[in-house]
């Protein structure tokens, strides 16, 4: 969904091609995404920058989402499914005692709840129910569509549709800090896994309301964080500099490393 707060007219998203198309580039680029830009802006803006034709992305983050983002070049943008359906895992940051319309901290808030009564251990017990098999319904504020609509468009229409559940898997919900109101949290899951329903639901569980105020992906199948390059960085190289960072689709063909 787009980031009303973001400023299209910012440099880094809007520099001019360069006059030849670089099309025959091809490959997968390891993108640390930073708060503010949709993942749409970002490969808008690599896309401009060096006049590449084709360029997509393995998986989106929310705007206020930041780290590993898969961004597809050339003929890399058929890998398109092969990256998407991998398992993901991220770091977060939970805040008890504020629900928002959105579950996350982009949000408005709807209710606060006293949290002073929660203890870590009453935490960590909710987040450990969540493990394994369930079903999550995709929230309101979301590209999920319903009937060809995305659903943010029907909630900024003060809309409710009606969401089918979906079935996911959490093999991990661990805190790693906790100075609580916040807690901050790893999570490894399956695709398609919604971080901020999560944690809606643990403070609902609690009793108190919760959302997600961070969110940081540190891993999408095999690809670590640490083998990201900073977008700022790449929107500052050149055409030789890009390619030493782009990873050949060689490494993702098959028996090759999986996403």
């Amino acid at each position: 969904m787009s980031n009303p707060n973001f400023k299209t007219t910012d440099k880094r998203y809007t520099a001019p091609a360069p006059p030849r198309d670089h099309s025959g580039l091809d490959g997968i680029l390891l993108v640390d995404k930073p708060a503010g830009p949709t993942s749409h802006d970002i490969v808008h803006a690599i896309r401009k920058r060096f006049g590449i034709r084709k360029v997509g992305h393995g998986g989106t983050l929310d705007p206020q989402a930041t780290g590993l983002l898969v961004i597809l070049l050339g003929k890399g943008t058929k890998l398109s499914n092969y990256f998407m359906t991998g398992d993901k895992a991220y770091e977060g940051t939970m805040t008890l005692g504020v629900e928002t319309n959105t579950q996350d901290a982009d949000g408005e808030v709807t209710r606060e709840g006293d949290w002073s009564g929660v203890t870590e251990e009453q935490v960590a017990e909710a987040m450990r129910t969540y493990v394994g098999d369930m079903m999550q319904t995709p929230p309101m504020v979301s590209a999920v569509k319903v009937k060809g609509v995305p659903l943010y468009k029907s909630a900024r229409k003060g809309q409710t549709v009606e969401r089918e559940a979906r079935l996911i898997h959490i093999y991990r919900f661990d805190i790693l800090e906790c100075d609580l109101p916040n807690a901050r949290f790893r999570v490894d899951c399956t695709k398609g896994t919604y971080v901020r329903t999560l944690c809606a639901d643990v403070g609902a569980d609690l009793g108190c309301g919760a959302h997600l105020s961070a969110l940081r992906r540190i891993g999408a199948g095999k690809l670590k964080l640490e083998d990201t390059t900073a977008f700022d960085a790449i929107m500052e190289m050149d055409e030789a500099a890009l390619k030493t960072v782009v990873l050949p689709l060689s490494r993702f063909a098959s028996g090759g490393t999986h996403a």
